[in-house]
């Protein structure tokens, strides 16, 4: 049966592959500093269920301060030239998005029609996470798929994806961790204070003051955590369902909806949406780190607006 777990072991050893070719990058002024980084990280996606909780945690605080610190760095890596590039994309042509195509096809078909596939009568999936695991099959037949068009071999993908890694840096784990401090907020009744301030400092009878509140707490919350799903569980839970739903009898389902695109929109402000805004910028190597953030402004904050103008006309219905 393929679980959640073989996942985790394959992640972890491909980021065990990139902390060793880190380490031996001579080329990379903090080469042991980012090594040590990827290191630990695939230590705890291989190891971390064996570990006492203190040694995890530890380890947890060691990952925050190198990335605090600097300690991550760019190296040299094998890269092709622009022309081999350039005739590269013209002898592939739409061949090259053969690959990214496969990762959401897979991913679905493993997560719906063959979710609960059988051989001799036994599971191929695991019964939870079904998803995350045709996530992760989808990118490792991607991944071949890619070297088998591009008649590179396995080696060649892991350098290159390197050089891709040391150039978002510790950035490339910020969504994962922000999305789970949402549930660990809502678990720590983070809601139900969001509730309590928010009753005493609008008017709750106010059908639209209400809309607008959730709504802004949506944008603002998403722009602190740099995730709307981080921040829908908080403001769903202190105003959406006590003050939306129960108090003026909106519709759940619409109002999630619409209040998640709100909170979409603060992700398009803030540089806490490292995958979105960072990633970008670092990739082109643009001179302005948060030039993608200073484009989205004049389309997010109009479309906020469109939000909750929509919110408030169809969720009363």
């Amino acid at each position: 049966m393929i679980s959640l777990q073989w996942i985790y072991w394959l992640t972890g050893t491909y980021i065990a592959w990139v902390a060793l070719l880190g380490w031996r990058d001579r080329g990379n002024p903090r080469r042991r500093a980012s090594a040590l980084f990827w290191g630990l990280l695939a230590l705890m996606l291989l190891a971390a269920d064996r570990l006492p909780p203190v040694v995890v945690g530890g380890v947890v605080v060691v990952l925050a301060c190198l990335a605090g610190f600097g300690g991550l760095g760019r190296g040299r890596y094998d890269e092709s030239s622009a022309v081999e590039k350039a005739a590269e994309a013209a002898r592939l042509g739409n061949r090259l998005f053969w690959p990214a195509l496969l990762i959401p096809a897979i991913a679905v078909l493993v997560a719906v029609p063959l979710a609960n596939l059988e051989i001799a009568g036994v599971r191929v999936f695991g019964r939870e996470h079904t998803t995350l695991v045709g996530l992760g099959l989808a990118c490792l037949v991607a991944t071949i798929t890619a070297c088998v068009l591009t008649r590179q071999s396995p080696a060649s993908a892991i350098e290159q994806s390197r050089r891709l890694i040391d150039a978002i840096g510790w950035a490339a784990l910020l969504p994962l961790l922000l999305a789970t401090l949402g549930s660990v907020f809502a678990a720590a009744g983070v809601g139900d204070a969001v509730a309590a301030l928010a009753t005493q400092a609008i008017p709750v009878e106010n059908r639209f003051v209400v809309v607008l509140a959730y709504g802004l707490g949506m944008l603002v919350f998403t722009m602190i955590m740099g995730n709307a799903f981080a921040a829908f569980p908080v403001m769903t839970a202190g105003i959406g369902l006590p003050l939306l739903v129960n108090v003026h009898g909106a519709d759940p389902a619409s109002m999630a909806a619409i209040g998640m695109l709100s909170g979409y929109c603060g992700t398009l402000l803030t540089p806490m949406a490292a995958n979105f805004n960072l990633v970008p910028a670092a990739l082109l190597e643009l001179k302005d780190a948060n030039g993608v953030i200073r484009q989205q402004v004049w389309t997010a904050l109009p479309l906020f607006a469109c939000n909750v103008l929509l919110m408030y006309l169809i969720i009363f219905r």
